[in-house]
């Protein structure tokens, strides 16, 4: 990656043997290495088998879980936050394991709308809840920094599963508590 990175600096002309840019093609490939880390992770790696027994029943939502993430169209950041709930039956997941969940699909090269989707997936299929329901608000910075440059815009996105989508009840309460 190192050398891909060295190219693309050459090719919008700028000169690698610049004291500034010398190192600065390994520190791109390290930096893009991190921020794409998510693909050397699995759900279960992630999980670590932090689900338990409970008689909880009643809405467990986290919320505020920073994320930054890099767009698939453009590889430029979006930055935003995830709010994450579910209804157990019969386990609940590790309060840590939820925000890593987003930390896993948040850095791979990503659209808002499929990292709502896979986070409420993952989320359904590691706990079996009753209903999960996931929001996510972003600013993108391909919005902000080129295109139609719109600083103030922020897009949001949600996935609702199970009686998230099938009582309003549930919805209500989750947007509720978002307030």
């Amino acid at each position: 990656m190192k050398e891909q990175y060295a190219q693309i600096i050459e090719a919008i002309g700028e000169d690698l043997e610049r004291p500034g840019l010398k190192d600065t093609p390994l520190r791109a490939a390290k930096a893009m290495q991190y921020l794409t880390r998510g693909y050397q992770q699995t759900v279960d790696e992630v999980v670590n088998e932090a689900l338990f027994p409970s008689d909880c029943s009643e809405m467990v939502l986290v919320k505020d879980i920073e994320l930054y993430s890099l767009c698939e169209h453009h590889m430029l950041p979006f930055i935003g936050k995830a709010h994450v709930a579910y209804i157990p039956d019969g386990k609940v997941l590790g309060l840590s394991k939820v925000a890593r969940i987003v930390d896993m699909f948040a850095r791979r090269l990503q659209i808002q709308e499929q990292l709502t989707v896979q986070i409420a997936n993952t989320i359904q299929q590691v706990t079996g809840a009753a209903g999960v329901g996931v929001i996510i608000e972003a600013k993108h910075m391909c919005m902000m920094m080129r295109g139609v440059e719109k600083q103030n815009s922020v897009m949001k996105t949600s996935a609702m599963l199970g009686s998230f989508r099938s009582q309003q009840a549930t919805r209500n309460e989750f947007l509720s508590l978002l307030r």
